[in-house]
């Protein structure tokens, strides 16, 4: 957005849209309005994604159902000799738990039950806020959107310790550690949960305040 000075200390603000320009998503470089593709990086300019709404759904919705056998399945598979053990994401933390790893029960915990959680409750609720808009600032919606997407980085931290336990761990041969089949599952609700907050458009924030404040301003 650009912010205009008129008259004296009044000041109006004129989107980029109103003063002919679009924006590029990925290296933010402004280009006049009708540019198809932007001359820096090559991305596809739009002004607005009317069809953003539509991909965050049914990548969330594709993404909350992998995690529901992602919690089921065993996520870690321990053979030793003739005996195989089977854990679950959060029967794995409580097993670590029990034996005074407390800290990293606790990481694992964060890290596979919270922060995804946390995610679909985020991205679901910056999907219907900018529909059902009303009583939340934008600022507030925007600082939610830059947490999902910081975060998105560490949302794979189980699968690493997986393939870190099962390179690491083999004893003469008598002890190996494999993953389950929960880890796929992880992987794709993680995967599916990042392209649906990628695939959410930010400006519809400020759309959405824009209206607000047209419809504060006619009561």
């Amino acid at each position: 957005m650009v912010c205009m000075e008129l008259a004296g200390t009044s000041e109006e603000t004129v989107t980029a849209r109103a003063a002919g320009l679009v924006a590029c998503t990925r290296c933010t470089r402004a280009w006049p309005i009708e540019t198809a593709r932007c001359g820096r990086c090559g991305a596809k300019l739009v002004s607005r994604d009317h069809h953003s709404l539509q991909r965050v759904w049914a990548l969330w919705l594709v993404g909350l159902m992998t995690y529901i056998p992602a919690n089921l399945y065993p996520m870690l598979r321990t053979q030793q000799l003739f005996t195989v053990d089977e854990s679950t994401i959060i029967g794995g933390a409580v097993e670590l738990a029990h034996y005074g790893s407390y800290g990293i029960a606790a990481i694992i915990l964060f890290a596979s039950v919270v922060i995804p959680l946390g995610k679909f409750w985020a991205i679901a609720f910056l999907a219907i806020s900018v529909r059902q808009h009303e009583g939340f600032a934008a600022h507030k919606r925007l600082v939610i959107y830059e947490v999902v997407e910081y975060i998105g980085r560490w949302s794979m931290i189980d699968i690493f310790v997986v393939a870190i336990l099962s390179a690491l761990v083999h004893l003469e041969g008598l002890v190996s550690i494999t993953p389950g089949p929960a880890a796929f599952f992880f992987a794709l609700s993680v995967i599916f949960t990042m392209l649906s907050a990628q695939a959410f458009d930010p400006r519809m924030i400020w759309d959405a305040q824009a209206e607000d404040d047209e419809a504060a301003d006619h009561d």
